[in-house]
């Protein structure tokens, strides 16, 4: 019987490097993406196996959409020759609103992609521009419609909560605006300022203020409740979608399946050990190996919880007492305790999962647990 597993594929290239981006993308290296999805397909014939069946596949960057077409469809008639692939298999594509073209679309529906994740963002231009984006609300509208043209329904969008200068209007305005183009699923992600970034210069030097705690909380509340009015189920900290339409793929890394990574920086998981391939593009290009670690008990227990935490419904006991030998109070014991008795944590039909409040603080729940 063959393996079910995920595939995930990292195409690194960028138009231009947002300012709140330390993800592994690049900019002006378009004469790169011709070798880098040579160097990809090899990369799939070593870790392909006649064992493996992919049941989700993800194409993240960066900016898959960048691609040219012709690339993206030797690149997908690669994954298909090198895997086997189930039948309803889930595949994503991640596409940015100002690069979409109905030549990618179409590069797209000749294979098995059949879901569209857009970096929308927000509905304001000002907000875009700080982010550094490269569209405007019009083109996620003309590239949702292209995409609904070439019959791809389930799409996604990404928004940005916490942002300098948004206000909560601002939230309102973007959601109603979103919702309007008629998605199955919405990502909503607090701005995180990561090291090294224009965002993180442009707040350290007093250019940019962000919204204080209370307002950014506001602002997560009226994603819920405006979504939650509209039929969304919240099935993750940032994820909402429409009944039937939650993204397996990323489910699935939350529940520690198993994964294939292509691409640099690209992280795979399979027998226990986590693999990233360099996250440099020449490294990747000449061929570096991948970084490994191999997991201890303790680890994968605690990833268990830190990753499964994530999800609305928690760490079903059973489910990892079949992964890991032993229930999830037999592996946590004591440390349990302080986050139960602060209502950080619950048990419900048999998972432990956050609380509303645990939510706001889910990272002093996870410190409590190491």
């Amino acid at each position: 019987m063959k393996k079910e597993i995920g595939l995930y594929v990292h195409i690194p290239f960028c138009a231009r490097k947002c300012a709140y981006c330390d993800f592994a993308s690049f900019a002006g290296r378009e004469g790169d993406m011709a070798p880098y999805v040579e160097r990809l397909i090899r990369e799939a014939k070593q870790k392909s196996s006649p064992d493996l069946l992919i049941s989700t596949a993800y194409i993240g960057g960066g900016t898959p959409s960048l691609l040219p077409p012709g690339l993206m469809d030797a690149l997908l008639c690669a994954l298909e020759s090198c895997f086997c692939f189930k039948e309803n298999a889930e595949f994503t594509c991640e596409c940015n609103p100002g690069t979409v073209t109905a030549a990618f679309l179409e590069a797209l529906c000749r294979h098995r992609v059949n879901r569209l994740s857009f970096g929308a963002q927000a509905f304001e231009d000002r907000l875009l521009s700080l982010l550094g984006r490269v569209h405007r609300w019009p083109e996620v509208e003309k590239s949702v419609a292209l995409a609904r043209a070439f019959g791809i329904r389930n799409v996604s969008l990404d928004l940005m909560l916490g942002l300098p200068t948004q206000t909560l209007p601002d939230v309102h305005e973007t959601l109603h605006a979103a919702l309007a183009l008629a998605p199955y699923h919405l990502s909503c992600y607090g701005l995180i300022v990561e090291e090294g970034t224009e965002m993180k210069r442009r707040v350290d030097s007093g250019a940019w203020a962000l919204p204080d705690e209370d307002t950014e909380r506001e602002m997560y509340e009226c994603c819920r409740e405006t979504l939650s009015q509209h039929g969304f189920e919240q099935y993750e900290i940032s994820n909402f979608a429409l009944p039937g339409f939650a993204c397996r793929h990323n489910v699935d890394c939350w529940e520690r399946k198993e994964y294939v990574g292509l691409g640099s920086a690209a992280c795979g998981f399979l027998e226990g050990v986590r693999y990233q391939n360099p996250p440099g593009l020449d490294d990747y290009l000449a061929g570096k190996p991948a970084s490994q670690t191999v997991l201890t008990p303790e680890d994968a227990r605690f990833e268990s919880v830190m990753l499964g935490l994530r999800m609305m419904k928690g760490v079903s006991d059973a489910a990892f007492r079949q992964m890991h030998g032993l229930s999830i109070e037999d592996a946590f014991g004591e440390k349990l305790k302080k986050p139960l008795r602060q209502g950080l944590v619950e048990w419900r039909d048999g998972s432990l999962r956050l609380t509303r409040r645990g939510m706001d603080v889910q990272n002093a729940v996870l410190v409590e647990l190491l």
